[in-house]
């Protein structure tokens, strides 16, 4: 993820969004409910209303309803939330692979919302502890798998440090040709590279929304243009950057 902690925080019109990022997790917030289009994400996504409840919508499934979920990598899905709510999102290789998901109770919810230290129900703010809600989720999702050391520092460097580093310089600097550092990075976490990669460019764009232009932040991340960032986040996210960025989205 982004080395240095991210947070930023937008009002208007009786709506407030936030973003934090840090080593562990992200997080958006919003103090409405939300519903966001099918989308796949290659990081675990964890939906914790504030006072309503999570909904997802699996292709050629019923609708999975729930105080919270915990939404795998790569699962094709739509979500809502029908209160306001907090969205955390970690790493693929920071918890451990799970076949669908995770529904969440109520006091579980109000054990990850406490651990983030969110005690206002209407107003989610930047102050958040991120170390200690993903902690308090690997309780309830389980201990991942070590990584090869390689693919560890590799995976830092190009979704974190920076996504735009070119693939041959990222291999040589953990030791390995390109191919197999992308067939490792398959093997070890079940995503392909070029997939991670997309999401860091996506999650520094986000980062920089309210300081620049959406042209700018996509420019800055490595997007070939505000263009190319927008069907990124719609694939990943389900919703555009004109949405995180506009209360009155």
């Amino acid at each position: 993820m982004i080395d240095a902690p991210r947070a930023w925080a937008l009002e208007q019109n009786d709506r407030r969004i936030v973003f934090a990022s840090g080593s562990e997790a992200t997080m958006f917030a919003e103090s409405r409910p939300f519903r966001v289009a099918q989308h796949r994400l290659p990081v675990w996504k964890a939906v914790l209303p504030l006072g309503g409840h999570a909904e997802l919508l699996q292709p050629g499934r019923p609708t999975t309803t729930a105080p919270g979920l915990i939404v795998p990598p790569q699962l094709a899905h739509a979500c809502a939330a029908t209160s306001c709510y907090i969205a955390l999102f970690i790493d693929s290789w920071l918890l451990p692979s799970q076949p669908g998901p995770i529904r969440l109770g109520s006091g579980e919810v109000r054990r990850v919302l406490a651990a983030l230290g969110t005690t206002d129900s209407h107003s989610p703010g930047t102050h958040v502890d991120l170390a200690a809600g993903y902690t308090e989720l690997r309780t309830l999702a389980g201990r991942p798998s070590p990584l090869d050391p390689r693919v560890a520092h590799a995976l830092h460097l190009c979704t974190s440090r920076d996504p735009n580093q070119p693939l041959t310089s990222l291999a040589a600097e953990v030791g390995l040709s390109a191919p197999r550092l992308r067939a490792l990075v398959r093997q070890e976490v079940g995503i392909t590279l070029a997939c991670l990669r997309r999401w860091g460019r996506l999650r520094t764009a986000i980062a920089d929304l309210p300081d620049s232009t959406a042209a700018l932040a996509a420019a800055t991340a490595g997007f070939a243009d505000q263009a190319h960032l927008t069907r990124t986040a719609r694939d990943l996210l389900g919703r555009t950057p004109a949405s995180l960025r506009r209360a009155d989205a």
